[in-house]
Order: C-alpha cells, then sequence, then structure tokens
C-alpha cells in the first residue's frame, strides 16, 4: 500500500508542468510577459498584442496540451482505430490554418472604413503603392540571407504593416514561421509613432512639412457604393488570390455606406471582429513555441522585419516628395507615410509630424487616402507572392 502511494505520488509529481520545464520555456514567458506589458501598460495594439502574447504564455506552459493535434491511434482492447482529440487552441488555430480568420478580420475592417478620402483624391492610391515597396524589398533581402522564396515572401509582407494579411500570406505559404511573423509584425505596427516621424523628418523639409493642402472634395454616396463593387472586380480578375481579403473588405465597406444593412454592419464591424480578433490573436500567438521561436531564424525575421516597415514608409514618403515637386508645392509629402496599412494610427502620425511644424495643419484626411489606399495595396501584395509562390 505504501509503495503504491509514492508510486501514485511520483506519477503526479512527473505529470505537473513544473516536472517539464525548461529554460527555453521560461524565456519566452518572459518575453509574452513583455508583450503583456507593452499591450496592458504602454496600450501598443492592445487588440491583439493581448491576445497573442496570453496564447505565446499557454503555448510554452509545459503538458497542457493546448495546441496539441488531433491523431489516431490503436485501441489495444478491441484493436480498433481511435480517435484522440486534439487541444482547445489546435481546433481554433485552425481558422488561421485554413484561412479563415484574416478574411473575417477584413470583412470587419471594411465596416469600419471609410474610403472618402482615397475617392476624393484618387491619386493617394499611389502613395499607398508605393509604401508597399518595402515588402519586395526585403523579400529580395530575404532571399539573399539564404530563405526560401515562399519564406522570403511571407517576412516581406510585414513591410505592408497589415497584421491579418501578413497571418493570411504566411500561413498559406510558410506556416512555421507564422509566430515569429505575427509577433514581428503587430510590434511594429504598434511602434508606428516611434518608427515613422525619425524617416519622415530625414526625407522632408520644413518648408514642406508646413504646406496645406486644399480642403478634399464631396464624395457622393453613389461613388461610395460603387467604389467597393468595382475594386472587388477589378482586383479579384486581375489577382483571383487577393479575392478572399479584397472581397471581404469591400462587402464590409458596402454594409458601411449602402445604408440599407445597419445590422450586419453593427455586428461585422463590432461582434464578429471582436470574437474573431481574439481567436486569431491567441491561437497565433500559440504557435511561437519555445521550439519554434527561440533561433537565429526569428532574429532575422525581427530585423527583416524593421527593415520592410521602414523601407515602406521612406517609399510612400519619397513618392509624396516627388508628387510635392510636381505639383508646385500643393502636397503634403508626409502623407506619403500613411501608406502603410496600419489604419488608422499612420494617418494621425502623419498629422501629429505635420502640426509639430505648423500647428494650422490639418493632414488627417488627406492622409486617409493613402492610408485606406495601404489597405488594398497590401492585398494585392500578398494576391501577387500567392501567385507567384503557392
Amino acid at each position: 500500500m505504501q509503495i503504491d502511494f509514492f508510486d501514485s505520488l511520483a506519477e503526479l509529481v512527473t505529470s505537473t508542468g513544473f516536472s517539464s520545464l525548461t529554460i527555453e520555456h521560461i524565456i519566452m514567458m518572459i518575453i509574452s510577459f513583455i508583450l503583456l506589458y507593452l499591450a496592458i501598460v504602454k496600450g501598443f495594439e492592445p487588440l491583439l498584442l493581448l491576445p497573442i502574447a496570453f496564447g505565446m504564455l499557454l503555448a510554452n506552459l509545459p503538458n497542457t496540451g493546448l495546441m496539441t493535434a488531433q491523431s489516431t491511434a490503436i485501441d489495444v482492447l478491441t484493436g480498433n482505430e481511435k480517435m484522440i482529440p486534439g487541444g482547445l487552441l489546435w481546433y481554433l488555430y485552425q481558422g488561421v490554418k485554413l484561412g479563415i480568420y484574416p478574411p473575417l478580420i477584413f470583412l470587419g475592417v471594411g465596416a469600419m472604413t471609410d474610403f472618402g478620402p482615397l475617392i476624393a483624391n484618387p491619386k493617394t492610391l499611389l502613395l499607398g503603392a508605393a509604401a508597399q515597396f518595402g515588402i519586395f524589398f526585403t523579400f529580395i533581402g530575404a532571399l539573399y540571407l539564404g530563405f526560401l522564396p515562399k519564406e522570403a515572401a511571407s517576412i516581406g509582407i510585414i513591410g505592408g504593416a497589415d497584421g491579418p494579411t501578413a497571418i493570411y500570406l504566411t500561413s498559406k505559404l510558410a506556416p512555421h514561421l507564422l509566430g515569429a511573423i505575427a509577433v514581428a509584425a503587430y510590434s511594429y505596427m504598434a511602434l508606428v509613432p516611434i518608427i515613422q516621424p525619425p524617416i519622415m523628418r530625414a526625407l522632408t523639409t520644413k518648408k514642406m512639412r508646413m504646406v496645406v493642402m486644399e480642403q478634399l472634395r464631396p464624395v457622393s454616396k453613389l461613388e461610395l457604393i460603387i467604389f467597393p463593387i468595382v475594386v472587388t472586380i477589378v482586383v479579384s480578375l486581375l489577382l483571383p488570390e487577393a479575392a478572399p481579403l479584397i472581397g471581404m473588405l469591400m462587402l464590409g465597406n458596402l454594409f458601411r455606406v449602402s445604408g440599407v444593412v445597419g445590422r450586419l454592419n453593427d455586428t461585422a464591424q463590432n461582434a464578429l471582429i471582436n470574437i474573431v480578433t481574439i481567436f486569431l490573436g491567441t491561437t497565433v500567438g500559440a504557435t511561437a513555441s519555445a521550439e519554434a521561436f527561440l533561433n537565429q531564424q526569428t532574429l532575422s525575421i525581427i530585423v527583416l522585419g524593421l527593415i520592410a516597415f521602414c523601407v515602406g514608409t521612406a517609399g510612400g514618403t519619397l513618392l509624396g516628395v516627388l508628387m510635392y515637386h510636381l505639383s508646385g508645392g500643393k502636397v503634403n509629402p508626409l502623407i506619403g507615410s500613411a501608406g502603410v496599412s496600419a489604419v488608422p494610427m499612420a494617418a494621425r502620425v502623419s498629422q501629429v509630424v505635420g502640426q509639430k511644424d505648423n500647428p494650422r495643419n490639418f493632414l488627417l484626411m488627406h492622409a486617409m487616402g493613402p492610408n485606406v489606399a495601404g489597405v488594398i495595396g497590401s492585398a494585392v501584395a500578398a494576391g501577387v507572392l500567392l501567385t507567384l509562390f503557392k
């Protein structure tokens, strides 16, 4: 009886997570604590950084089995094959793996997005396109460092500053890099107010930054309704691989501008996007296990992601400088930096930097044009990369 008791006690001890805890697990837990601190205390992209950080914490608690895949085994009694259930987060992760969550996020983003500034000033579409240069620049750099083409494409997409697009593309091309790429993408999105201003000031003069742009023309309801329909048709015909993202983005926007489906619009931009965000963030964070995250490859991804974001910001700003000269000084080049699709944070940064040199300057609505163009641009870039490497 005493032997059985000690055997049971030993079995209980070995079944705890403490018995399997390693230094790698502890390091990952510390990283998750840092991300939680940034989300809760500093307010950096908390809606996604918080669930990602907690998902990372859960994935690195030993013996929980939360990300254990469903499997089969032979029943020793009957000799029949039986199914062994997977972990909770593994089942929820299938929404990422199958490419379901990111388009649903885009549905909600579309319902919250006003494409009016872009329609009023179509030239700003070029600024959104220029900001995607960081994606392809970093893609080439990643290839040079020895990453496979699919991996390089997934790393480059960080430059679009669009988390759902980065997750969607990576889940299709390089799912083993998902944790590192998601953490890098959302970390840099959160750091937009810190990363962008020095680049914007370095590439522009004070005279450029003081430019006050003309008020945008009013946009009719008909234009707002036609825009998402036309964009969906054109982009989907050119790049069928981009249809899931662009289609859902424009459907959400049609909910918004049509004015006849208020309940659907409210659900898309509130309940639906909130639920999907929880599932997406937590399960993506759970892919960042110690084995997959703590390696030289992850460090390279974080560095390359920063380069991608900086080059994207510079690309949009430099095209803004060119448009400033071509327009005779009527375009403030600061709005070009908003071409990365961190909506609406990048547009707000353009506003803040502009007002420091000219307190009477109001660039927010002008910057929203390239900002929402960047959302479309990043989805198109993802479609191009999927077409080339899927």
